[in-house]
Formats: structure tokens, C-alpha cells, sequence
């Protein structure tokens, strides 16, 4: 599934193309994604300019002069492409600019969903109503102390918690656990002030190097200009089970939550 840097690369790939354009067509090419597409989403789009571009977690939002925020997920294949040659069965959402530039959201397994909400009410919105703070942003050592204080989930858990952390999702939780040399299976309360405070600068660090890598493509994901994201080729334990550690050590996998954990025994404790 795209993570918060896949996210932030697709946003920022978008933005050069659509920032202050106007867009003159929009086109579901089917009923639904995940969910259906807003019956009104070509009206409310068609002749808007549009004023911006950011995330919020694991979503793209693009604002425009209507007072709308067009909000999409990429769910577990999704992509935008730019100017793609042809339009294939894959390619459920087209938009058109002023400026003759076509996009399209390309999603396989139709896991992503785009919704349309007003934008001063976004806050309310029932999937970000419930979300935590955003990792590059306030989360600092103090911050998961607090948060942490007492609780006997795994510290892996808690960051993958949504309402804890908004955006951190398994890659990077895992790579993040590494640095700071974490066991992702400790409690989170039990976790030293002086780790959580390394956890909080690799969370960060993490975080910034993937997307100044473009992301990671592990499947599906391509930027919208077609490139990978190679923030992958990178990885310290995330799919490497079996592998050395440079510790040593080696990496192990389990479980947890339904989803694989990768860490090195020997030196996450």
C-alpha cells in the first residue's frame, strides 16, 4: 500500500502540473473504486481552478476556487499519471487542464477511493476527524512518552495506530524501529525516554530520506512521471528476512496486527 512518502511524492508530482490550472474535463471511467466516485464530481470540478495541493496522512488533497477539496486515496495499487499515451482498463479517473495536460488515476485492484468535500469542513470529515498528528510535524521524544505512558500494546502498534500517528505505515515503521534500535514487539510504555527520543529523529529521518527517493515501489506504485520510487533499494530490515544485519545479527520476520514485521533480533532491544 502507498505510504505517507509515496503520497507526498504523488501530491508534489501532481502540483506541477495542476497548481493554478483550470480543469476543463473530468471523466469517471467507471461507477466506483472502494466506494462510488460523488455523482456531482464532474460538475463541482469542471471550470474550478485549482488553488493547491497538500496531504493529510496516507490522503492527497487538491483544493479549488469553488470551495471544494477533491480527497484521494491510492488505496493498495493506485498512481496518477501524467499525459499517460493511451487509456487502459486500469485508468478509472481522467482529468483535463486549461493548459492541455491530462491525468488520469490508474488503480488494479480498485482498493483507492476519491471523495469531494467542502473545504472548510474537511476537519469534520469522519476519516480525519479521528487522525493523529502528522510525523514530520509534532512528534517529537516528550510527544510518544506521553502518548506511550502505560500502555502495554507493542510499540510497533501503537505507531501504526492512525489515531496515534497519522501516516506511519509498515515500511516505515519498521525501518524507523531499526535505527532507533527498537524490539517492535516491547511494550510501548516500556520503551526508554532515551529511545523514544532517537525513535522520534528516526521517524523523521526515515521519512524524509523516502521521499527525497521518490517513495518505494514495491509492486505497483510509479510516480506520476512515470518513475519508481527507489527508496527500496535502501531498505535495512523491511523484506529482507534472512539477511544480514551489519550488526551481525540477522533479520528475522514476524507477524503482528496481520502484517510482517522485519527487525533484527540481535540489535533491536
Amino acid at each position: 500500500m502507498p505510504e505517507l512518502p509515496e503520497v507526498e511524492t504523488t501530491v508534489r508530482g501532481l502540483e506541477k502540473v495542476l497548481d493554478g490550472r483550470r480543469i476543463t474535463r473530468v471523466e469517471a471511467r467507471r461507477e466506483d473504486l472502494r466506494r462510488a466516485f460523488p455523482r456531482d464530481l464532474g460538475q463541482r470540478l469542471t471550470g474550478a481552478r485549482v488553488t493547491g495541493l497538500r496531504r493529510r496522512a496516507k490522503y492527497g488533497l487538491i483544493d479549488t476556487d469553488r470551495g471544494d477539496t477533491m480527497i484521494f486515496h491510492l488505496g493498495m495499487s493506485g498512481s496518477w499519471r501524467i499525459d499517460h499515451a493511451e487509456l487502459g482498463k486500469h485508468d478509472h479517473l481522467l482529468i483535463e487542464t486549461d493548459e492541455g495536460r491530462r491525468l488520469t488515476l490508474n488503480d488494479p485492484r480498485r482498493f483507492g477511493s476519491v471523495d469531494l468535500v467542502r473545504t472548510g469542513e474537511l476537519g469534520e470529515w469522519p476519516a480525519f476527524k479521528a487522525l493523529g498528528p502528522e510525523p514530520t510535524g509534532e512528534v517529537t521524544g516528550a510527544w510518544l512518552r506521553e502518548r506511550f505512558a502505560g500502555r502495554t500494546a507493542p510499540v510497533k502498534a501503537m505507531l501504526m495506530d492512525q489515531r496515534v500517528i497519522a501516516g506511519l505505515g509498515n515500511i516505515y515503521a519498521c525501518e524507523a524501529l531499526y535505527r532507533a534500535r527498537i524490539d517492535p514487539r516491547k511494550a510501548a510504555g516500556k520503551v526508554s525516554r532515551a529511545k523514544l527520543d532517537g525513535l522520534a529523529d528516526a521517524i523523521l529521518q526515515v521519512l524524509e530520506e523516502a521521499i527525497a527517493a521518490g517513495g518505494s515501489t514495491l509492486k505497483d506504485f510509479i510516480q506520476p512521471d512515470g518513475e519508481l520510487g527507489y527508496f527500496s533499494k535502501t531498505f535495512d530490515v523491511y523484506d529482507r528476512e534472512g539477511l544480514p544485519c551489519g550488526c551481525g545479527g540477522k533479520v528475522k520476520r514476524i507477524v503482528q496486527g496481520g502484517r510482517s514485521t522485519f527487525f533484527c533480533p540481535a540489535c533491536q532491544r
